[in-house]
């Protein structure tokens, strides 16, 4: 039998187990792949009663999750037991949260899940609970580096077939980002890009654009000196290892239409310069991948959503789209 996809339950109080249902239900017309939940099935029964969704629930070892998909949704049932509300996170949430992500990457690491896809958590919620990783990209890494002993650095991608983009430094200040981008970390960024998009993407050759990160490139060192200092240093190095890079460019007209036709990835030096075009693009059915990992990770590209948590008007797009890729992207590792 294939092996089904490890999807989290994310933030229990959020919006994530209103998709998963929602998604579920939908899961014969959008020809959906296989996958279960690790989390707590009565948990999810309730939410089902009170959002009045005919999603009925079944605890299942991950082995039993695809012949049951299409009759019920299958749930890997954990020990934490989940008593918070939608749009009220409680002392249950960042516990289940956390086990379920730990589990998913478990049963993939070994084999009976096909890819891990991470529905999204709250990180202030996980904070104050003790969590101490930067974010869910930053877990991941580690819990991959626990399972196989070998460390990894974990890149994210937010991807969509408008557009993919990278960003090298994450969530940080913007005040912070020129001091902690360097040379050294854009081309160790651009090195996993190229690789993953060759390997589970198919593409032979991927062709990265590298932003800026000054208006215009820096104009020439007149408006910042960091792109010949950093960037370019870094584009000139990746070319030499063969990779197709081109670079520095103004990030302000990278990514119109005839633009992006010239390239697999933007690699962008800071968090909103990768995240304001593929939102703009693709806010309901971008995906987050995260390069660099032994294994498939997926993720809806947007948040909690505590504010429209249980109401039914959640939007699964994003989700759909994460499980699909998911499948196609672990067919491909699998290879």
């Amino acid at each position: 039998m294939p092996r089904p996809l490890a999807l989290t339950l994310g933030e229990p109080a959020g919006i994530g187990p209103d998709i998963t249902l929602a998604a579920w239900l939908r899961r014969a017309e959008l020809e959906l792949p296989a996958f279960y939940v690790a989390g707590d099935p009565g948990f999810l029964e309730r939410l089902a009663r009170r959002l009045s969704l005919p999603v009925p629930v079944a605890a299942v070892e991950p082995e039993a999750a695809e012949a049951m998909f299409p009759r019920a949704l299958p749930v890997v049932a954990l020990d934490h037991r989940v008593s918070a509300t939608p749009g009220q996170p409680d002392s249950s949430s960042a516990p289940a949260a956390i086990a379920s992500i730990t589990r998913a990457v478990a049963d993939t690491v070994a084999g009976r899940a096909g890819a891990v896809v991470t529905n999204p958590v709250a990180k202030s919620v996980l904070y104050r609970n003790g969590f101490v990783d930067p974010g869910h990209t930053e877990f991941l890494a580690r819990l991959a580096h626990e399972a196989t002993g070998k460390a990894t650095r974990a890149v994210m991608m937010l991807w969509s077939p408008e557009l993919a983009v990278v960003a090298v430094t994450i969530h940080l200040p913007l005040r912070e980002v020129p001091a902690r981008l360097t040379t050294d970390l854009i081309v160790e960024t651009g090195r996993i890009a190229a690789h993953d998009l060759q390997h589970l993407f198919a593409i032979a050759q991927p062709r990265l654009a590298i932003a800026g990160l000054n208006p215009h490139a820096g104009e020439h060192g007149t408006l910042g000196d960091e792109d010949l200092a950093v960037v370019a240093p870094a584009v000139a190095r990746l070319r030499a290892e063969g990779i197709a890079a081109k670079g520095p460019l103004p990030a302000d007209s990278m990514f119109h239409v005839a633009a992006r036709a010239n390239y697999d990835v933007a690699l962008c030096m800071y968090h909103d310069q990768a995240l304001v075009p593929i939102k703009t693009l693709a806010f309901d059915h971008a995906v987050n991948v995260t390069l660099g990992l032994p294994f498939v990770r997926t993720s809806p590209d947007h948040g909690t959503a505590f504010d429209i948590a249980g109401s039914g008007r959640a939007n699964p797009s994003s989700l759909v789209a994460a499980l699909r890729l998911a499948a196609r992207l672990a067919t491909a590792n699998s290879a």
